[in-house]
């Protein structure tokens, strides 16, 4: 097995910076107790002033009074974490989120798929640069070998057992992430790297330092197999963001919108699946207002989304200040792609079909757009029925004369005296079983202005002419 360690050396940070439109401003995670606050995290601008991670609160605002800050909330590292694990999840099917700040994948199988290493390490740091994640990769026959590896130099890669042992060799003790602080004592002693240890009696070293340290050096240099516990893509995407102060328009909240957009599309394409109703919760101090978005088959294309969203956004009255935005699907069917030629011919600027229909579903409404579906009932009013949804079956309408596209609600008398018979009759004779008989002859007219008109008359009658339709 070969083993990549990608590790998030300021995950916690970055998971609050992604959603900032202007990361470069000075920001400060800040945690500890009230009495005690110091600083958890600073990103590069304020780290360029002067402020560094521990330094104690009244310090940093000494230096800069108007670095913003911001709580360090172990639960949402904790969460993104898991997020980022659902995205490595579509690289490799062996990826472990175990370990605090770093996650592991199995990649030798994956190379047939996605081809040799450098080409996958190039995708992830790719897509963890979209993400807006730092990162720092390695990769090891062991998969604490890539841990340790990726904590000395970014981009370390070692592919062989042999290789892998003489280049751990040469680790300093205080890298190798021992276990209960054993590489200071060890350093303390004058044992400076790995082979120093392991040139250690393994009875002496038991005594000295327990046995967790020698089981840690067995599974690092792969004498012993390292249990991981293994990731597993949740059946239901929940995301929300807390924002930086109360907002008023929906402007605002389009930037998360497309951040959590976004997310929402990698956690699909790792199920390969798709969305077909989610919720957008807008909340309030003590009150939430909820945003449904419904389509009517499995999409999960960002832009698409995004838009649908963004439509029914614009339609809300904020009656109150948003505080906080949540993103939840709690189903994710599978996702069966729309089919296309080879060569494809629509224009660039042209939206196929599905994408335009729900676009105007999200500006006109839910009801605004729906499909029709032919019935075995003559009357024209009643010979189509409407289908929402395209689990509908839509089967061969019957077949009858020509009938216009272009059906008046009620008809109407046609006020027109010089009118020529095109076709017809086509004669009508239904509804005796529900109350609404109808018996009429229906004509194609042309009108003394060169216009086609369908209209009836009475049964053998030529006359007195009811407009039901125009043809085009």
């Amino acid at each position: 097995m070969l083993w990549v360690c990608i590790l998030l050396p300021q995950l916690a940070l970055d998971a609050v910076l992604r959603r900032l439109p202007d990361p470069s401003a000075p920001l400060a995670l800040v945690g500890g107790p009230a009495q005690l606050r110091t600083l958890h995290a600073v990103n590069p601008s304020a780290a360029a002033a002067g402020l560094r991670a521990g330094m104690r609160l009244t310090a940093a605002h000494a230096l800069l009074p108007d670095v913003a800050m911001v709580d360090y909330d172990p639960s949402a590292e904790m969460r993104w974490q898991r997020f980022l694990a659902a995205w490595a999840y579509r690289h490799s099917s062996l990826v472990s989120a175990q370990w605090p700040g770093c996650l592991l994948l199995e990649v030798r199988a994956s190379f047939g798929l996605l081809g040799p290493w450098p080409r996958i390490e190039a995708r992830l740091r790719e897509e963890l640069a979209a993400l807006g994640f730092g990162h720092r990769i390695a990769m090891a026959p062991t998969s604490r070998a890539a841990r340790v590896l990726a904590g000395l130099r970014d981009g370390l890669a070692v592919d062989h057992p042999v290789a892998m042992r003489a280049l751990l060799d040469r680790v300093p003790v205080r890298r190798a992430l021992l276990p209960d602080g054993a590489g200071e004592r060890l350093h303390r002693m004058g044992l400076r790297d790995l082979r120093a240890v392991r040139a250690l009696p393994t009875d002496s070293a038991r005594r000295r330092f327990g046995l967790p340290l020698l089981e840690h050096l067995d599974r690092l240099y792969g004498r012993t197999d390292d249990p991981l516990a293994y990731y597993a893509p949740p059946d239901r995407f929940d995301s929300r963001i807390e924002l930086e102060c109360e907002v008023e328009g929906y402007t605002a909240l389009l930037f998360p919108l497309r951040r959590m957009i976004g997310d929402l599309c990698t956690c699909l394409s790792i199920r390969d699946g798709g969305v077909q109703r989610f919720v957008l919760r807008l909340e309030h101090e003590d009150a939430h207002t909820d945003v449904e978005v419904g389509l009517l088959a499995a999409e999960r294309e960002p832009a698409t989304l995004f838009e649908l969203t963004r439509g029914r956004l614009e339609r809300v009255q904020l009656d109150r200040p948003v505080v906080a935005m949540r993103l939840l699907a709690r189903e994710l069917p599978p996702f069966v792609p729309a089919t296309r030629d080879l060569f494809d011919v629509r224009a660039q600027q042209s939206l196929p079909w599905p994408q335009l229909r729900e676009r105007l579903r999200a500006r006109l409404g839910d009801t605004a757009v729906h499909r029709i579906v032919p019935t075995s009932d003559p009357r024209p009013e009643r010979a189509w029925r409407r289908a929402d949804g395209d689990a509908v079956r839509i089967g061969q309408a019957p077949v009858r004369p020509p009938r216009p596209l272009w059906l008046l609600p009620k008809p109407i008398p046609l006020r027109d005296f010089h009118v020529r018979i095109v076709s017809g009759p086509e004669r009508l004779e239904s509804g005796w079983w529900d109350g609404d008989e109808a018996r009429r002859d229906y004509y194609v007219l042309e009108t003394s202005q060169g216009q086609r008109a369908w209209a009836f008359a009475p049964p053998g009658e030529q006359g007195g002419w009811m407009l039901h339709g125009w043809f085009a």
